[in-house]
């Protein structure tokens, strides 16, 4: 499989994490506002903890969660990549696309502009059958992100890595295959 470790569209960077990034990263992890959707929000060790598993990931695969940079100031905005879908999780051993930006990254086009080069990507050189993404029911803002990348709803599932009982556990899944029409 190749590496893919860096990718540009029209606005954005989308790269290997740098030292410099985990500050930034960890103000986004705390926001509450932006881990609405989320069970809880990241201190500082969690968030490190991530960055250090995307960079594994790619040490692993050639590709990731990359970190997201504007191209024109080079303003971190959070990440958008491939991820391993979890376990007990439709979809489970495939790659999710996902994101995670800062509030001030939000309303541009973004996630969907990241989100489509991170599924091109995967369904391009890294010859993926399908990419999964998943959210809460609630998370409407993401679900429109993926329908916008072609993606199509597949079902409804209860994440097993939140609590029962948590507002957050009734999940969405949606999916694109390799082999569907033109997005």
């Amino acid at each position: 499989m190749p590496n893919v470790y860096e990718i540009r569209t029209d606005r954005l960077l989308m790269r290997r994490w740098r030292h410099w990034d985990r500050a930034p990263f960890a103000a986004l992890n705390a926001d509450p506002e932006v881990m609405r959707y989320f069970p809880s929000p990241l201190d500082r060790v969690a968030s490190d903890t991530a960055v250090d598993r995307f960079e594994d990931l790619f040490e692993q695969n050639g590709f990731g969660l990359w970190a997201l940079e504007r191209l024109d100031d080079g303003a971190f905005l959070g990440f958008t990549g491939l991820n391993p879908m979890p376990e007990g999780v439709p979809g489970e051993g495939d790659q999710e696309v996902g994101w995670r930006l800062a509030r001030h990254a939000w309303h541009q086009g973004y996630a969907t502009e990241a989100g489509r080069a991170a599924v091109d990507a995967g369904l391009g050189p890294l010859r993926l059958p399908r990419v999964w993404s998943m959210t809460a029911v609630t998370n409407t803002p993401s679900q429109a992100v993926m329908q916008r990348l072609g993606m199509r709803e597949h079902g409804f599932f209860e994440h097993p890595r939140v609590p029962r009982g948590h507002p957050l556990r009734p999940h969405v899944v949606y999916r694109l295959d390799a082999t569907a029409p033109a997005r």
